[in-house]
């Protein structure tokens, strides 16, 4: 093999041209590598930045706003850390949202029959989403929603028995409350329900600010996992969770 053409140099591309609906060209910032495999750490004539232009940085900022609103966060969040005091083992750690619902904590306190209602409330809606996800797979054949409850519950418990945190100072318990294509169209519904079950766990110092920010991200990955699997499963002929498919019959 000529050894011109192994050391060959691709053509720099700073720049990729995209064209919207309407068919209006536009120039827009190149993220990816350039594709030369040649390229090591020790050869810098080749970086990727060597190539870049002065409308390559601005056409950053503006097709591209949404990981420079990240960066700047970064770089935001990294002051806030290092200059930040730390919350002594004496005192109870700070949640903003329980600073946020502090005046919502002073009403259940003084109220117990309410905490009582809303917590039972809980308990009906624990059963509705039980109930819906069992239902996708055995009445409607689509069992997505049980695989991904699978794999998010086992792994909620084995990270909850990994990390055992306190009750939070102020905590109201009660014993009404649930243990510490689609024809049924209730996704909003539980979204709607989930978004008030956010503030009811925050006022009655149920749960901590970072644990319900984690549970909706947990929540989609365990649906996107979920997914992968079926698909997975389909394609090497597992079909057999599909009860009432119209390909099945």
């Amino acid at each position: 093999m000529n050894a011109d053409k192994i050391h060959q140099r691709s053509i720099p591309q700073t720049t990729t041209l995209l064209k919207t609906s309407n068919n209006v060209s536009i120039n827009n910032f190149n993220l990816k590598k350039t594709n030369n495999s040649t390229t090591t750490w020790g050869s810098l004539a080749d970086a990727s930045f060597l190539q870049w232009t002065t409308s390559d940085v601005f056409g950053l900022f503006k097709y591209h706003p949404v990981p420079c609103f990240f960066a700047v966060s970064l770089l935001f969040f990294m002051g806030v850390e290092y200059t930040l005091r730390m919350i002594p083992p004496s005192s109870p750690p700070f949640d903003i949202g329980f600073v946020a619902t502090a005046y919502l904590h002073r009403v259940l306190v003084a109220s117990p029959t309410l905490n009582t209602v809303l917590a039972g409330l809980n308990t009906v809606f624990v059963g509705m989403q039980t109930t819906y996800i069992i239902g996708t797979w055995v009445i409607e054949g689509r069992p997505r929603a049980t695989v991904a409850a699978l794999f998010m519950f086992t792994c909620r418990g084995i990270l909850g028995y990994s990390t055992q945190l306190p009750l939070p100072e102020g905590f109201l318990g009660s014993g009404a409350d649930f243990p510490v294509g689609n024809v049924w169209e209730l996704a909003f519904l539980f979204d709607t329900l989930n978004l008030l079950q956010v503030v009811r766990l925050l006022s009655t110092r149920g749960h901590y600010t970072i644990d319900l920010a984690v549970g909706v991200g947990a929540g989609m990955l365990f649906d996107s996992l979920a997914g992968k699997y079926m698909k997975k499963a389909m394609a090497e002929g597992g079909d057999v969770l599909y009860t009432n498919l119209p390909h099945l019959s």
